[in-house]
């Protein structure tokens, strides 16, 4: 339950930071001569997309999904490295978001409950 929580937390914030992002707001600051820049737009859609389904497999956990606890490790060590690319854009809050990331996998791959993979 704690990483299926922690999940949906960490997908409605990416949700908000691909809002933000497309909105072209003053949060995130301009980077230049950044290996992986991108434009603020296609960022702000990765993390859209990213934060829609993290949150809809931190449901399928709380559910009780088999299937959502290896999504949601593969899908969260996908949202830890692209915190580690937007760090130049955010970094106070990609470092908070990879925290987060790491407490998600590690939730999902200690559960020792019967139903667990």
């Amino acid at each position: 339950m704690f990483a299926a929580v922690l999940m949906i937390i960490a997908g409605v914030s990416a949700i908000f930071e691909g809002i933000t992002a497309l909105a072209k707001d003053d949060v995130i600051w301009r980077v230049r001569n950044y290996t992986f820049r991108f434009d603020l737009t296609s960022w702000g859609w990765i993390h859209l997309i990213l934060g829609i389904l993290l949150l809809l497999v931190g449901i399928a956990i709380l559910k009780g999904r088999q299937w959502g606890r290896a999504v949601g490790i593969a899908l969260t060590g996908v949202m830890i490295i692209f915190h580690f690319l937007w760090l130049p854009y955010q970094p106070f809050w990609s470092l908070i978001a990879i925290a987060i990331g790491v407490f998600v996998i590690w939730a999902l791959c200690v559960d020792r409950s019967p139903s667990a993979f």
